[in-house]
């Protein structure tokens, strides 16, 4: 691949007394090397890939990702975050922002040893940062959104340009800021004669309907509820904290999914909302978890069985709700959930014939799909691209995603 600078910066003085200066971008070339972050709700780690791109244009868009890799988190760091989001206060979450930071520039540094490949050859860093909040918009006012992960930290530490804070312009626009991924999905993964779901089982699980690609028809794409959230969090007290996910289903494989319980944890009102709409731990966390056992005292293994069957049975139930009228040929599943065979049979059932398949047969690894999105994320803000999908978001319009950090000179 020809590598040349995804973009020329210069400083100029503005024409003030004060000489305030401003930096510029003159040009955007044809060639990029991004670095995607991603650190999502399952907090089990930051996922890190290096990607080339070549082009200026969605349709247009060629890539090849070049190195990946998970930098798991420690215990302390776990705890470190979900005390953030449960009960942080101002200096706990000034904390959490600059440490997460740290741990950021970290990953961009490993991934690129591991890779070979050296950090000056990177271009740009798209980070989505930790989410620490996020509440969707109402009938009556905008919503709020807050990513913690200081570009700053990540700029000094790697040398490397940052861009971040994704959701905030969506947020601002009047949209939900979630899913972030379906304009990427659109601009990578859309195919002929083929109509798709990408849905993705991390922390939360969120789809993207995607139409054939000389098709005029909107995308759609929204949150479908918990992925492994919760049955993460019923791992953690069943096991007071030894195990953190329920390893190849091996707990749900051993429980019983109660059909009682799991029919009164469907009838919660999210599942029945249209889209747009988006959640994440603040309705779905460990909580929630917390309030289920208490009020259903089953054997742990069946309690993680049941959320298990909740994660399938909400995603199967969207789909029929507002997918596959529209028309489905095929799934493809990534994320964690993905490597869940008791999950993955659960959703094959629930949705026969259509076949479910994994990230693989998209040519991509699945646990790296939305590291990759949030470097194409960069790219398209370097380009000036809008990248959010006001059909999936509910936003006012199309926008440029993301702030800019520059990188030492």
């Amino acid at each position: 691949m020809r590598r040349t600078p995804a973009a020329s910066w210069t400083w100029r003085a503005a024409p003030s007394p004060t000489w305030w200066a401003t930096w510029v971008r003159d040009e955007v070339h044809d060639s990029m090397r991004v670095i995607g972050l991603m650190s999502g709700t399952s907090l089990d780690g930051i996922d890190a890939a290096i990607v080339d791109f070549e082009g200026t244009a969605e349709d247009s868009l060629r890539w090849a990702c070049k190195g990946f890799l998970t930098v798991p988190y420690t215990w302390a760091q776990r705890e470190l975050l979900h005390r953030a989001m449960t009960e942080g206060g101002p200096a706990q979450l000034c904390e959490v922002h600059g440490r997460l930071g740290e741990w950021f520039a970290c990953a961009v540094l490993e991934v690129c040893r591991a890779s070979g490949i050296d950090a000056a050859s990177v271009d740009v860093i798209g980070s989505h940062g930790q989410t620490v909040w996020h509440q969707p918009p109402s009938d009556r006012e905008r919503g709020f959104t807050l990513q913690l992960g200081d570009a700053a930290t990540i700029a000094e530490r790697t040398g490397i340009a940052v861009v971040s804070d994704f959701r905030a312009r969506d947020v601002a626009a009047g949209g939900h800021g979630a899913p972030l991924v379906p304009w990427v999905d659109r601009a990578l993964f859309r195919a002929a004669g083929s109509k798709r779901a990408l849905q993705n089982i991390g922390g939360i699980g969120n789809v993207t309907w995607l139409p054939e690609r000389d098709s005029r028809d909107e995308l759609l794409a929204f949150d479908t509820g918990p992925g492994n959230v919760l049955i993460d969090a019923a791992v953690e007290m069943a096991s007071q904290g030894r195990e953190t996910f329920d390893r190849n289903g091996q707990r749900a494989a051993r429980g019983k999914v109660s059909e009682l319980v799991l029919a009164q944890l469907l009838q919660h009102p999210f599942y029945g909302r249209m889209p747009p709409k988006s959640t994440g731990r603040e309705l779905f966390g460990r909580a929630t978890v917390k309030d289920i056992a208490a009020r259903h005292p089953l054997q742990w293994d069946d309690l993680i069985a049941t959320l298990t069957a909740l994660t399938a049975r909400s995603i199967a139930h969207a789909y029929r709700r507002w997918l596959i009228p529209r028309g489905l040929d095929e799934v493809f599943v990534t994320g964690g959930g993905a490597r869940n065979p008791v999950l993955m049979d659960m959703l094959r059932e629930e949705l026969a014939p259509i076949p479910v398949l994994t990230g693989d047969a998209l040519g991509i690894d699945g646990d790296a799909k939305e590291a990759v999105a949030f470097a194409a994320l960069a790219w398209a803000h370097m380009n000036r691209l809008p990248c959010n999908a006001p059909s999936a978001t509910g936003a006012e319009g199309p926008r440029v995603l993301g702030s800019f950090t520059p990188g030492r000179l």
